[in-house]
């Protein structure tokens, strides 16, 4: 059987076509999902969910005459940038979720999202702020996001398989620094704290597929995709421009791979212990992916031939690069 991923580190800036090549690759044939791109059948985890529920309790608190948590407004970045580490410590806490089957049984889904976060927060360094709500504003916030909480959690339970054999873990994050920033860049900001945030369980078993545009072409399809009207979409949501230009102005993952210790790789020091993941780019400096938002019936032939190509070069050196590890 052609042995595949184990668990696929999707990064790029936002809008660089990360969710495009996921929904691509969910609509790829099995045997050839294996075949051409050493991929199983996805599972799918991403932190981008977590930031739109951020979003939602501070305009909920708004909403109840408290001040904002997470952001200083809804167009900017976090107050507290450790928690990139926050979202990284949530998607842990999936990806164990997910290899235990762990189905949580809750009669408040808001209520368990709130304490998930704080939780989180507390791993990256941040002292819980949920908890320090009084009781009626805390039960508000849950009941306002109990349903979008719900849908996540069942999204969730729904997703997790009878079986791992030939299955493959597809995790999606985006991060970067503020624009003109030297590398490396500063704690907590970029690739190399969050990938340091990851379980050790996670970096023992990735190898990442970076999908590269450069920060200016992240701006231009960021504007492009956005529907206000449908903010928390993984495919239509836009990122604010300070958020862009702050949290996203530039990105060090060009520069770990030259300072990697074993070329081809990224290097990841955690705990004592350091872990190198193999790295393979998707170039699409030159927009590839947009017209996989689409209906899947109105994809072209030819644009889908330079998407999978484009692909099966990455995923093919990936493959090559743990082929070599192993031996």
């Amino acid at each position: 059987m052609e042995k595949t991923f184990d668990i696929v580190l999707l990064l790029a800036l936002p809008a660089s076509g990360k969710s495009e090549v996921r929904r691509y690759l969910t609509s790829v044939p099995p045997d050839s999902l294996k075949k051409d791109f050493h991929i199983g059948e996805n599972l799918q985890l991403d932190d981008f969910p977590y930031v739109h529920l951020l979003r939602r309790i501070d305009d909920e608190l708004i909403k109840l005459g408290r001040s904002r948590m997470f952001f200083a407004s809804g167009d900017k970045p976090f107050i507290n940038p450790l928690d990139w580490g926050t979202l990284i410590h949530i998607l842990n806490e999936d990806y164990y979720d997910l290899m235990k089957k762990s189905a949580v049984k809750t009669d408040s889904a808001g209520e368990l999202l709130l304490n998930r976060i704080d939780k989180a927060g507390e791993k990256a360094g941040i002292p819980p702020r949920l908890a320090a709500l009084d009781p009626e504003t805390s039960s508000a916030v849950a009941a306002a996001l109990e349903k979008e909480s719900r849908d996540l959690l069942d999204e969730k339970h729904a997703a997790y398989p009878a079986s791992f054999d030939g299955k493959t873990i597809v995790m999606e994050a985006a991060r970067g620094g503020p624009d003109g920033s030297p590398m490396p860049l500063k704690t907590p900001f970029g690739y190399r704290y969050s990938l340091g945030e990851l379980a050790p369980e996670i970096l023992e078993r990735a190898v990442i597929l970076y999908v590269w545009v450069t920060p200016e072409e992240s701006r231009r399809k960021n504007a492009a995709r956005t529907d206000p009207n449908d903010p928390g979409s993984i495919l239509h949501h836009g990122v604010p421009i300070d958020v862009m230009m702050n949290d996203y102005g530039c990105d060090d993952m060009g520069w770990l791979e030259q300072n990697s210790e074993i070329p081809g790789t990224i290097t990841v020091a955690k705990g004592g212990k350091k872990y190198h993941l193999p790295i393979g780019r998707f170039d699409n400096r030159m927009d590839k992916t947009s017209f996989l938002r689409d209906d899947k019936k109105l994809w072209p032939q030819d644009k889908v031939e330079a998407v999978h190509n484009g692909l099966k070069a990455a995923t093919d050196k990936l493959h090559s690069l743990v082929t070599l590890a192993r031996q």
